[in-house]
């Protein structure tokens, strides 16, 4: 089968981009994958195709809806793929869609049904998508409600997965994710002056924030590197389609407190792997509860085993199956 992959891909960081890395690494043993994406920086693997898009928000989405759709005409017509897979719902997702090259299948990650289904011309985008591409992928039970919603007429929840597997040295409470409100950084600070004893790590690119001298902010660095050193992962966010970062932290023996919404609820076993909160008191309550030696090493113990649930080559044969139904 020749397949045609959109969306972000190394070097792009984040989610989106290692999902399509590691979904492309799996398939490429069984078929031909070609990947288009975008970027400043010229990706140097065969098979792999880049287009310039001025780098403006707003203005990089819509120049990537329109130079996309008659790129993926163009390496069509060179390469006669069998289906063309979308990653993330709106401007990735049309330009496939307006490129008229069918079957199209999409995968919705998060944010997409998230934040741009609520900007003007984001929501004709996302809805466009749902509406007309051939079968629709979910990360999460709750994204494939949004996605129903939305107009998709089927959606198939295929979760993400961690290749991630190691041992924590139990030394801090850690954030890993990118510096932002909706991600619940102030949170995680005022979580950090309940417990001054403590040291919390802040792992992920963003704006410096006032915070407390037991708070230390390490920048980008690789998931494994902060893991290693984690008693436990919070996850704060407002908002998450799926929380792969909670699947990350039990890969590591690591237990996981998260905010009750969305696809956390999803991946916290409530009292098993972790905890769930809904207020501020909650959560010092049940973090209290984690950094107990023989809970919070239980609770991670539970979680190694459930992180093991999601496997890439399982995801990887749902993603075929996908594609054995559209392809003609």
């Amino acid at each position: 089968m020749k397949i045609l992959m959109v969306g972000h891909y190394p070097p792009h960081r984040g989610g989106v981009a290692r999902h399509v890395k590691e979904l492309v690494e799996c398939l490429r043993t069984r078929h031909e994958v070609h990947v288009l994406t975008y970027g400043t920086v010229k990706v140097r693997e065969g098979g792999v195709y880049s287009i310039k898009v001025p780098n403006i928000f707003g203005l990089r989405g819509i120049s990537f809806v329109l130079l996309a759709s008659k790129v993926i005409r163009r390496l069509h017509e060179k390469n006669n793929y069998d289906v063309i897979h979308a990653h993330y719902v709106g401007t990735t997702s049309y330009s496939a869609i307006l490129s008229g090259v069918r079957p199209v299948v999409i995968t919705a990650h998060g944010s997409d049904l998230e934040f741009m289904s609520k900007l003007p011309l984001g929501r004709y985008f996302v809805k466009e998508s749902l509406i007309k591409a051939d079968k629709v992928i979910a990360v999460s039970h709750y994204l494939a409600k949004k996605a129903l919603r939305l107009g998709a007429r089927e959606v198939k929840v295929i979760p993400n997965w961690t290749t991630l597997s190691g041992r924590s040295e139990r030394k801090a409470i850690v954030f890993l994710g990118r510096i932002a409100r909706y991600k619940g950084i102030y949170d995680f600070i005022r979580l950090a002056e309940h417990f001054p004893e403590e040291e919390f790590l802040v792992a992920g690119e963003g704006p410096r924030i006032k915070a407390p001298e037991n708070v230390k902010f390490l920048g980008y660095v690789r998931a494994e590197e902060v893991l290693s050193k984690a008693k436990v992962l919070v996850l704060p966010s407002r908002r998450e389609g799926f929380g792969l970062v909670i699947l990350e932290a039990n890969s590591f023996g690591v237990p996981v407190l998260g905010r009750d919404i969305g696809g956390i609820r999803e991946l916290i076993r409530h009292g098993k792997n972790g905890y769930l909160f809904n207020t501020l008191e909650e959560a010092v309550e049940f973090l209290n509860r984690l950094l107990e030696g023989k809970e919070g090493a239980k609770r991670g113990a539970i979680g190694k085993r459930i992180s093991t649930l999601y496997s890439l080559e399982k995801a990887c044969r749902e993603v075929e199956k996908v594609y054995g139904e559209v392809v003609r």
